[in-house]
């Protein structure tokens, strides 16, 4: 008999609960309102006597636990204020659910769709959290607490014979259309793509009204789609007329007044190495042979802290962009042209302000010296990444003796660098042949060779020394300086974990004791898999292992790169960040105190964030050019590899050109399917057949949908 009551009461206990998060629901739809226990039970639809009676047992519950507070006897209000409730960051899945990143908890709180009140993708919110069901803890979102954006993109339908329409937003972590009445229409059409501003969402609405504020084109057009993501991302194409003018203002002149503060290198050979298409030359190298056998190299960057001045509007207008952005047919500078393209830019036969970081090496890449500060050079020779490896690889041509040497000095850094725990990820990158209108003629993939690892060494080598430099003392102890770091926290265990138990069923092996051990297996494994069928997979879930790299005043050291101290100071004319290492080194290399941490932690914090921002306005553009580029391949058959797995169908990637479509498990006719994450793959029920991450695939080209920026595939037997 006690076990039986025992049962009842969790039995009634489940039920409770059960009935409290009902009762969380409902009264989140409005949780200023104040409801008593008659308008709590008919809203979750509880109106028998008996049902009622666990309403109120259910409210007792909730009061108990501080997740409700009565306003007076018998009224009841959801308590902001209570111990469960958390705030984070809202991102949204296509599904309609999300998740919430906390900064005080490991994992992510799950919450459903149903749950998500009035949040909208990126907003910062309050929740309330529960174990449901005794799975993983979830959440109810209780208010927005701060609107990330109120601009959306989207495609408006008018409402035939109404006086309103709705703007159907692009992304799908949207998970609401806005209402527009007719007179907030802007010009635009039924069809038309739009930027569209919210502009309120009155509680208990279904959906936000809004107004729409720019008419972008027809969907599917070139423009439209490029505009449209800049848009999305809130990237301003255009810089305001007065940053313009002010940049038009700057004094470019190399005066002798300004030289005679400087190191004057201008006799010594000096050159820049970058893409044949590049504009903005930030960095060269200057090599000079010493008396003593050595070499001295100087790796010099573009001055951009002597035009741009913090307090001035073209610094505000920088730092709010905070990074260039490269889409596929066009940049959005940091700077303004005149300053990015011409006056800081590196340009041949022409005298430029520098900071620089020179180095006395010996032919072991040891080394003897450092010198840090603000130069004067002139670059002999602008040489692209092709012509800088035809003098590697036949050895002649201008300046072949120079560009042999640096690159003989950059292998054995690199080789060093590995050696001390350096992981290689070395993923090519997809890049597009385009016509005079834009259109895609051709892919291909930006493969690094020598000479894009001649000047990536010599960069990694000043970010690292300038770091080092203001970091320690001249003992070698910490600092305390304040400085803006590149940081690459360690890895993910339970991801490596996973990772080695999966590639194990492959025959690999890897060691995961410590740091240096995990990097030696990592870099064994990735020579391993080259040119293997497993080869793409093992590389993908390498990848996701990995932390993402941010900007920070903690010193917690580079994991990626093996290095303790690590900043990025090479790339000032796109990189905000490195316009402030610029500052605060020159700040240091004249004496100054330690500067504020805080201050400099939120540029950081603020520029990491405009970062993955660019990123995925990037990665957008390439989605929509591939889309583009396989609109003329509909009905084709390609060759494909598996290169992500979810419960609602799998990806597969064209190695050929990069590009990457859905087969959803609905369509796959010949099983029902289920989805194993462990294994990264979908079973067939009846048949046991298996689509497995890296597994090769025939594929037929189904579906181009420009708007949405996704290609659909299909299995072909």
């Amino acid at each position: 008999m006690p076990k039986k009551r025992k049962y009842i009461s969790q039995k009634n206990d489940h039920k409770l609960m059960e009935i409290g998060r009902l009762i969380l629901r409902f009264m989140n739809e409005n949780s200023s309102k104040i409801y008593n226990y008659k308008q709590i039970s008919d809203g979750i639809d509880h109106k028998n006597p008996r049902q009622r009676e666990l309403v109120i047992q259910a409210l007792h519950k909730l009061q108990a636990s501080e997740k409700i507070k009565e306003t007076e006897k018998g009224k009841y209000i959801i308590n902001l204020n209570i111990a469960g409730t958390l705030t984070g960051t809202i991102d949204f899945n296509q599904s309609g659910n999300a998740y919430v990143k906390v900064e005080s908890l490991e994992d992510d709180v799950f919450i459903h769709s149903k749950n998500v009140k009035d949040a909208l993708q990126g907003d910062k919110v309050l929740i309330v959290t529960y174990t449901y069901k005794g799975k993983k803890l979830e959440g109810s979102v209780l208010e927005v607490l701060e609107r990330t954006r109120t601009e959306f993109v989207g495609t408006l339908q008018v409402v035939t014979h109404k006086d309103f329409g709705f703007v159907v937003c692009d992304k799908k972590t949207i998970n609401t259309d806005i209402f527009i009445p007719r007179g907030k229409f802007g010009g635009a059409n039924d069809g038309d793509k739009v930027v569209v501003k919210m502009t309120e969402w009155r509680p208990g609405d279904k959906n936000p009204e809004g107004e729409i504020i720019k008419v972008l084109g027809a969907p599917g057009e070139h423009e439209t789609e490029i505009h449209s993501i800049l848009a999305e991302y809130g990237l301003p194409y255009q810089f305001p007329e007065d940053v313009e003018a002010d940049a038009d203002k700057i004094d470019r002149r190399i005066t002798e007044e300004e030289v005679a503060k400087r190191w004057d290198m201008r006799g010594i050979t000096t050159f820049t190495i970058d893409p044949k298409d590049a504009k903005d030359f930030d960095d060269a190298l200057s090599i000079r042979k010493l008396d003593n056998g050595n070499w001295e190299i100087g790796v010099h960057i573009a001055d951009v802290s002597h035009y741009v001045i913090p307090g001035t509007i073209l610094d505000d207008e920088a730092y709010q962009r905070a990074t260039s952005v490269y889409l596929v047919d066009r940049v959005v500078p940091m700077l303004p042209e005149v300053l990015s393209n011409d006056v800081c830019s590196l340009r041949p036969n022409e005298d430029k302000f520098t900071f620089s970081a020179v180095f006395e090496l010996n032919d072991n890449a040891e080394i003897k010296k450092q010198w840090f500060g603000r130069t004067v050079i002139h670059s002999d020779r602008r040489f692209s990444y092709e012509e800088a490896q035809e003098r590697i690889e036949n050895k002649e041509g201008d300046y072949t003796e120079e560009i042999l040497v640096l690159d003989n000095l950059a292998k054995i850094m690199r080789a060093e660098r590995i050696r001390q725990g350096a992981i290689t990820f070395d993923r090519s990158e997809v890049r597009f042949n385009l016509d005079e209108n834009n259109q895609p003629i051709g892919v291909y993939f930006k493969v690094s060779k020598d000479s894009n690892h001649l000047i990536e060494e010599f960069m990694l080598l000043a970010n690292k020394k300038v770091s080092e430099f203001v970091s320690l003392t001249k003992n070698g102890s910490p600092s305390n300086n304040t400085f803006i770091y590149r940081v690459h926290d360690d890895p993910d265990p339970a991801k490596l974990e996973a990772l080695r138990d999966f590639v194990s069923t492959f025959g690999y092996k890897m060691d995961l004791a410590n740091t240096k051990k995990v990097a030696e297996s990592l870099n064994r494994l990735l020579s391993d898999v080259k040119g293997k069928g497993e080869e793409n997979m093992v590389e993908t879930l390498a990848m996701r292992s990995m932390s993402k790299a941010v900007y920070s005043t903690e010193p917690i050291g580079h994991y990626g790169l093996g290095f303790d101290y690590y900043s990025h100071f090479t790339s000032p004319i796109r990189r905000y960040p490195d316009l402030i290492a610029h500052r605060l080194l020159q700040h240091y290399l004249d004496g100054g105190k330690s500067t504020s941490r805080e201050e400099v932690e939120e540029k950081a914090k603020y520029c990491s964030s405009r970062e993955r921002l660019a990123a995925d306005a990037e990665r957008d553009s390439i989605k929509f050019m591939q889309v583009k580029f396989m609109e003329k391949h509909l009905g084709e058959t390609f060759g494909g590899v598996i290169s992500g797995v979810a419960e609602f169908g799998f990806w597969v990637e064209i190695p050929e050109n990069g590009a990457e479509g859905l087969i959803k498990l609905r369509d796959l006719m010949d099983d029902s399917y289920s989805y194993d994450k462990s294994t990264h793959a979908v079973y067939g029920s009846r048949t046991g057949k298996r689509y497995q991450l890296g597994d090769q695939v025939q594929i037929k080209v189904v579906k181009a949908n420009l708007i949405q920026k996704q290609l659909d595939f299909k299995i072909v037997d």
